[in-house]
């Protein structure tokens, strides 16, 4: 064995993980950086690995780095069943644009995302919904769809992922967050909520009457901590709509979850000064990805204020800092400003993942300054 048992490496960071969300590690934490997006670029560029990870797959990377991994790969374990009547299909536009179009019994709703030639996202250039029409074929979908669990996939993201920490996955977004990112955009959410707001507020019923169906199937798997996928963003999502929309689901769907003993947290990426005050409002265990300056618009202290001793950070160091041009003084800085307030209520993390620009010797240095505080307080 190289280094101390308490270090990462020596460490099954799975039950470690478990230990640090029921509070049973003793004051340690887990360091558990996403690092996908420096990954899937490389890859899509067709650009080696720098070395020692030439070669290596996402779980190696992580295994050499001697860190946990937010196991959302576990997604796949839930699976959405559509009415039989509904037809799915899509087409190729051209090189870099694609349709894709849903038939029901009721309407045919169409979307066209495009991708591009640097990086593998892609983005709508057509939404799902435009009008009313569109938003009541969407609903017509939803109450009728239904939820099941995939086994074999569980089985085979346990064997690739096994001891790096705890199967995660996201729920689909609530509301107000599903209607902007997945749905209409900013702009024609918006002014759907207040130009047809009986089919808008009936849709919200309906998806969440279908998540709650989900919650049930969730609640009887092995999963043991759930993400609430929301990306929410302050300048976005406004705290009138946040009260209105978002904090009533919230507090539904935690009192479903934690009756099966479910450990819930929500993904707040964008600015969050606005809403940090309902921190505490929505029965979450924790928030996850919470940016502070001087790459967010809150601060260190502003994030425990609301949060008080009740939540848990998942997080918590700008993902800015991993890159070069910063000083490395001033990512040790914040590393240990974000658990002396933190810990042991702690997931520390990149908020939101390390960039293509960022360094991996910068996250086995922040697991350095993580080993050495679990090894002192596990004296």
């Amino acid at each position: 064995m190289q280094g101390r048992i308490t270090d990462h490496k020596n460490l099954d960071l799975t039950k470690l993980n478990r230990d640090v969300i029921r509070g049973k590690s003793n004051g340690r934490i887990i360091w558990q950086p996403r690092i996908i997006c420096w990954y899937d670029d490389r890859k899509f560029r067709g650009e080696e690995l720098p070395d020692p990870y030439t070669g290596m797959n996402l779980p190696k990377i992580y295994r050499e780095l001697g860190c946990s991994n937010r196991n959302y790969s576990f997604n796949g374990c839930f699976v959405k069943v559509n009415d039989p009547r509904v037809k799915e299909y899509s087409h190729k536009i051209n090189d870099f644009e694609t349709e894709y179009i849903i038939e029901t019994p009721v309407g045919k709703i169409n979307s066209i995302m495009a991708s591009n030639s640097s990086n593998p996202c892609v983005f709508p250039k057509k939404w799902w919904a435009t009008c009313e029409d569109d938003i009541k074929v969407l609903s017509w979908m939803e109450e009728r769809c239904t939820w099941k669990w995939n086994q074999e996939c569980y089985d085979n993201e346990l064997k690739i992922w096994g001891g790096t920490g705890l199967p995660t996955v996201f729920l689909p977004r609530v509301n107000v967050q599903h209607l902007f990112i997945d749905l209409m955009g900013v702009e024609g959410g918006t002014y759907a909520i207040y130009d047809y707001p009986k089919a808008i507020e009936r849709y919200f019923q309906i998806l969440s009457e279908s998540h709650e169906r989900l919650i049930h199937v969730v609640n009887d798997s092995p999963i043991e901590i759930i993400n609430f996928g929301d990306n929410l963003h302050g300048g976005v999502t406004s705290p009138a709509l946040f009260k209105k929309y978002v904090i009533p689901e919230y507090i539904k769907r935690n009192e479903l979850l934690h009756k099966a003993g479910k450990f819930t947290h929500s993904h707040w990426d964008g600015d969050t000064k606005a809403l940090l005050p309902f921190a505490k409002e929505c029965g979450l265990d924790g928030i996850e990805a919470v940016t502070p300056k001087p790459q967010g618009d809150v601060t260190v202290e502003e994030i425990k204020e609301a949060f008080g001793d009740e939540l848990f950070l998942l997080d918590g160091i700008p993902a800015i800092l991993f890159e070069d041009r910063f000083p490395l003084e001033e990512l040790e800085s914040t590393t240990k400003k974000v658990i002396e307030l933190f810990a042991p209520k702690l997931i520390l993390g990149i908020s939101d993942e390390m960039s293509s620009m960022g360094n991996l010797d910068r996250v086995k240095f922040v697991g350095k300054i993580v080993d050495d505080y679990n090894a002192q307080v596990s004296i």
